[in-house]
């Protein structure tokens, strides 16, 4: 099969097939996790501000419920379609479990382009949305949260629709919410600052400095551009930042708050012309100590893998990463810190908010980072082990934990 003809859903089997190729799995577990457990399709009808009215579709997969409810995000974005929003819930359930949460995978989106749609008539999506899938979603059942172009505010009106459906207050129906609706301290950036903190440790197995460590980022959104700013105020050399028109490169280390003003401004670009890259692509290219994907899937793939001139890859972003590379990658030496570890972060701290939810009660953002450090390291020093133990990648290290788990639960609960 072609590169072009694989799928992000294609990419997660062969994952799990390289994974249950060295340890021992039942068959129908195996099954179990190829297959979404439920998968809706959903169209609803949303009026315009002109007065006219657009039927929109929707979708939600919901990979597995064995360790707890599911639990993923919602985009917004013209191009959703069934295949991704399935292996993004797969992957949402191997990062839970990696990283020791009881909740499992879940994905949607809408489609749709929310640049071509005024405020209200994204919150009448939001609203609409949330009535279609009211009945197969819930604090118990399936806990929503934002992802690429949604966002605390589209949270907040899903949040009211299904507590108004309910009649009460339900705030654990969604994540990622505005904090006065019982949003959680430090959500925001932990999807980067998880990250962060795995870099950090990792430079310590090094013993390598900050301030000698050069970064490249290719994504300057919500996640790349935080990680940017907190490697920044932390001393590392972040020598290049992209985002879908500009690449920024400067070997000494570029200025990140001045990137920001850039970007804020509308136009990357605006940096400075001696700064900008021929092409955005050519971040990924460009010779580093640590590469970071933090946008789309599937950026690095067979056709330019051998470009690649990082010695580490993190993925913040899902899936960035195609399984032939990967292969290519392992011979070379170059090490990949897999998406379900990477950016396992965002969930760790969603998952905190559901819990503060419960509990009615909220800590500050200093407890909250204290317990999301503890749990990645954690859970990266178990993926070492595995590593060792299993002389494998560090992908396939981290789905063997999973899967493992995962087992670990559909046994304790009868499944086979």
């Amino acid at each position: 099969m072609s590169q072009t003809e694989e799928t992000a859903y294609d990419h997660v089997i062969e994952q799990i097939e390289e994974a249950t190729k060295l340890i021992e799995i039942d068959p129908i577990i195996k099954d179990l996790l190829k297959t979404p457990k439920r998968v809706v399709h959903v169209s609803f009808p949303v009026e315009r501000d002109d007065g006219s009215t657009t039927l929109f579709q929707a979708y939600r997969s919901q990979h597995s419920d064995a360790l707890g409810p599911y639990k993923g995000g919602l985009r917004f974005h013209p191009e959703v379609d069934l295949e991704e929003t399935k292996a993004l819930s797969m992957w949402m359930s191997f990062k839970c479990a990696l990283v020791e949460i009881p909740q499992g995978g879940g994905k949607g989106g809408v489609v749709c382009d929310p640049n071509e749609l005024s405020e209200r008539e994204v919150r009448r999506v939001s609203r609409a949305f949330m009535e279609a899938m009211g009945d197969v979603v819930g604090p118990t059942q399936d806990i929503m949260a934002p992802d690429v172009n949604t966002n605390p505010t589209i949270m907040g009106y899903m949040m009211d629709t299904y507590s108004k459906r309910q009649s009460g207050f339900i705030p654990g129906i969604i994540t990622g919410k505005p904090l006065i609706l019982g949003g959680s301290e430090g959500r925001s950036q932990a999807t980067a600052q998880g990250a962060v903190y795995l870099i950090e440790r990792m430079l310590q197995d090094s013993n390598m400095e900050a301030s000698s460590t050069s970064i490249a980022i290719q994504g300057f959104g919500n996640g790349g551009q935080i990680a940017a700013k907190l490697l920044y105020d932390l001393g590392f050399k972040v020598v290049a930042v992209s985002d879908s028109k500009t690449a920024l490169y400067d070997q000494n280390g570029l200025d990140i708050p001045k990137a920001q003003e850039a970007k804020e401004g509308g136009d990357l670009a605006s940096y400075g012309e001696d700064d900008c890259m021929s092409s955005p692509d050519d971040l990924l290219y460009v010779e580093t100590d640590i590469l970071i994907p933090a946008a789309l899937d599937g950026v690095i793939h067979e056709d330019n893998v051998k470009q690649i001139n990082a010695q580490l890859i993190v993925e913040l972003a899902n899936g960035p990463t195609t399984p032939a590379a990967e292969k290519v990658l392992v011979e070379q030496g170059i090490r990949v810190i897999p998406d379900i570890l990477a950016n396992s972060g965002g969930v760790i701290v969603s998952y905190l908010e559901t819990v503060q939810n419960q509990m009615n009660y909220y800590w500050e953002e200093e407890e909250i980072l204290k317990q999301l450090k503890g749990r990645i390291v954690t859970s990266y020093e178990k993926v070492v082990h595995h590593v060792e133990t299993y002389e494998t990648s560090y992908r396939t290290a981290a789905m063997i934990l999973a899967i493992e788990r995962l087992q670990e639960g559909m046994v304790a609960r009868g499944w086979v």
